[in-house]
């Protein structure tokens, strides 16, 4: 049977456009970002649609298999003489299931890439790719259920148990059944997806599936038949559930997947290619600010290289004394990147410092480097309540008055504010 038949006379005639419509609604609603937001990183801009459709496309193919081998055990296929592969009847019947189940995923990322003029990487293709492979596993798993039970009732059952196995898993406790389930999350800005991430759904549902392929084999022993399908179903869940188990809410992912653009030495700084028009500035105004607090005794820090580390997703690499990593996007953005590394060159001995010395202590360092305006910005996000307007007062007259010493006075007095602790409270 052609596929073009297959498509004619199968449910998905009259199933798809009630898929595609619903696609496309889930599609609308769950956009909660604008598609700027995720500055041409082609794998956020594919993972996020998803999201809300991983559940959808899996449920539908498992619903639609469901019937179309229901549709094949009432026509009596099975028991007539055997002129094809009895897989080949089945993949013939289940194609244009199949291929509905991957416009489901494929269709939302596709728009959005269009929309943000993106183009996919080979990165961006893991998650559609992986839940590709699970529509498969779903319709072979409905598929098989529709050769044991009246399709009319297990179709519309077997949809909604599908869903909500899916769907739910987000909102689970523990995780693990989110992990296995093939409901896969966001991906941040420079994060992709580890291989183990996307391979425990397939170990979980296409062990399943396998298993079911073979149980179904015409030639052999039914009872060894049995028991290597269950061994390989079994493995699967177990191999599946086993990986998974002591995971996170965040499944194990790969950051630093972007391309930086680098400026300068002494330090060295490195940003993501969207930012790539701010470096020269931010490189030339961050080797002075550093040799001028240098030069005031105010810190020793010499780093060889500052880079942004926005592009690390969500499992941040850590510093050396030598190598900054720093969240500059938006600071570089915004014209503060050059003030939160003056902060971060101060070094305070204590960990609990009084309000009073370290606000000071960043405002005169923000005076001398020429970031007072990104230090007076930064208390007006914190808010401008009495007391800290009454801080702020006794801060800015503390500034005043140092300003006016001698350079070694103020060497001294910065070294005071950065020594001086908190009296523990008893």
């Amino acid at each position: 049977m052609k596929f073009s038949t297959s498509l004619r006379s199968g449910s998905v005639r009259w199933a798809g456009p009630v898929v595609l419509v619903l696609t496309f609604l889930y599609y609308v609603v769950g956009e909660q970002a604008p598609l700027s937001s995720y500055h041409h990183y082609a794998p956020s801009i594919v993972a996020e649609p998803l999201k809300t459709l991983y559940a959808l496309a899996y449920a539908s193919a498992a619903a639609l298999s469901c019937w179309e081998s229901g549709r094949l055990r009432s026509a009596r296929i099975w028991a007539l003489a055997p002129a094809r592969s009895r897989y080949r009847i089945a993949a013939n019947a289940l194609a244009p299931v199949i291929v509905l189940s991957w416009l489901v995923l494929l269709l939302p990322p596709a728009i959005s890439l269009v929309r943000s003029a993106t183009l996919p990487t080979l990165d961006s293709l893991r998650l559609p790719l992986a839940g590709m492979v699970l529509c498969v596993a779903h319709a072979v798993l409905g598929f098989a259920v529709g050769c044991v039970l009246p399709r009319v009732i297990a179709t519309p059952i077997l949809a909604v148990v599908d869903w909500i196995a899916v769907a739910f898993t987000r909102a689970m406790l523990p995780y693990w059944p989110r992990h296995v389930s093939g409901q896969y999350g966001s991906v941040g800005y420079g994060e992709v997806p580890d291989m183990v991430t996307v391979a425990v759904p397939l170990f979980l549902a296409g062990g399943i599936a396998v298993g079911l392929v073979i149980l179904w084999l015409p030639h052999g022993l039914r009872a060894l038949r049995v028991v290597v399908a269950g061994a390989v179903a079994v493995g699967g869940v177990l191999g599946a559930y086993r990986t998974a188990a002591d995971w996170p809410a965040t499944p194990p992912l790969n950051g630093g997947h972007v391309a930086m653009t680098c400026a300068g030495s002494a330090p060295r700084v490195c940003l993501p290619e969207m930012n790539a028009r701010y470096l020269p500035k931010v490189q030339r105004d961050t080797a002075e600010a550093l040799r001028v607090l240098r030069e005031s005794g105010a810190t020793s820090a010499r780093p060889r290289l500052i880079t942004d580390s926005y592009g690390d997703g969500r499992r941040q690499k850590p510093s050396t004394d030598t190598e900054w990593r720093m969240m500059l996007t938006g600071p570089v953005r915004s014209g503060d990147a050059v003030y939160q590394i003056v902060v971060r060159s101060l070094h305070f001995r204590c960990e609990r410092v009084p309000a009073r010395n370290a606000h000071a202590a960043w405002l005169w360092a923000a005076v001398k480097t020429g970031q007072e305006d990104a230090y007076r910005k930064r208390r007006e996000q914190e808010g401008r309540d009495p007391l800290a307007e009454k801080l702020e007062k006794q801060v800015r007259a503390d500034v005043a008055s140092v300003l006016a010493e001698p350079a070694a006075q103020q060497t001294a007095w910065i070294k005071r504010m950065l020594d001086t602790c908190e009296a523990k409270t008893t």
